[in-house]
């Protein structure tokens, strides 16, 4: 397995020889240039999940790819001229990749927030290690987990909440993502929590501007 973290909340997987991305939103890198996908994967509708003004040209540049998304994301999509897929429940079987949908709803902002559905993503593939992606929500039960991108900091989150998840899934690797909003000081804090307040069993690495980086 290779992951790429391309800023903030999305990656880049290439597990069992299918490469997908995951959040293509608007705080992260300039994305369009990635070729040669298999898979794009939404979790929710927010704009830092989904860009809509940068995402319409990397669908067109890898027109082999199938689009997944949550319910609500559905008809944005549709808006864009995007052909999408709601996640099946039984999973999207991509080469010899096997993606599923882990969870249902966006996690808590404000009682004055409606909240929307957010669809989490696991990915597995023979002889390789799996890979769990929770976009905005702590609450998925992914099961078992090799490799976990959790988020850093969110207006959903506080730190409890991310380093107990950290000791709920742990998983025997974890990097950082949703960390758009933290300045390098406050980034460099919260790591200092997650490694030390979350599972200390789990290696947390930090896979910011690392390029692609092996796992397992």
């Amino acid at each position: 397995m290779e992951i790429t973290h391309l800023g903030h909340a999305c990656v880049l997987v290439q597990s069992g020889g299918a490469r997908v991305l995951i959040d293509p939103g608007g705080f992260a890198e300039d994305f369009r240039s990635v070729r040669e996908l298999d898979a794009i994967v939404i979790t929710h509708q927010h704009a830092d999940h989904l860009d809509r003004a940068r995402l319409p040209e990397l669908v067109r540049a890898n027109s082999q790819a199938v689009v997944l998304c949550d319910p609500d994301s559905l008809p944005i999509l549709t808006e864009l001229g995007i052909e999408a897929s709601r996640h099946p429940e039984e999973g999207t079987v991509v080469g010899d990749t096997r993606l599923e949908p882990v969870g249902h709803i966006h996690a808590l902002i404000h009682d004055d927030i409606p909240r929307v559905s957010n669809v989490g993503l696991l990915i597995t593939a023979r002889s390789e290690p799996n890979f769990y992606h929770p976009g905005d929500s702590l609450e998925g039960e992914p099961g078992a987990v090799d490799v976990l991108a959790f988020p850093l900091q969110a207006p959903w989150q506080r730190s409890r909440d991310m380093t107990a998840f950290l000791r709920r899934i742990a998983a025997p690797v974890a990097f950082p993502i949703h960390d758009g909003l933290l300045s390098s000081v406050g980034r460099d804090l919260y790591l200092t929590q997650a490694r030390g307040l979350g599972r200390r069993e789990t290696d947390v690495r930090d896979l910011a501007r690392a390029g692609a980086v092996p796992i397992g």
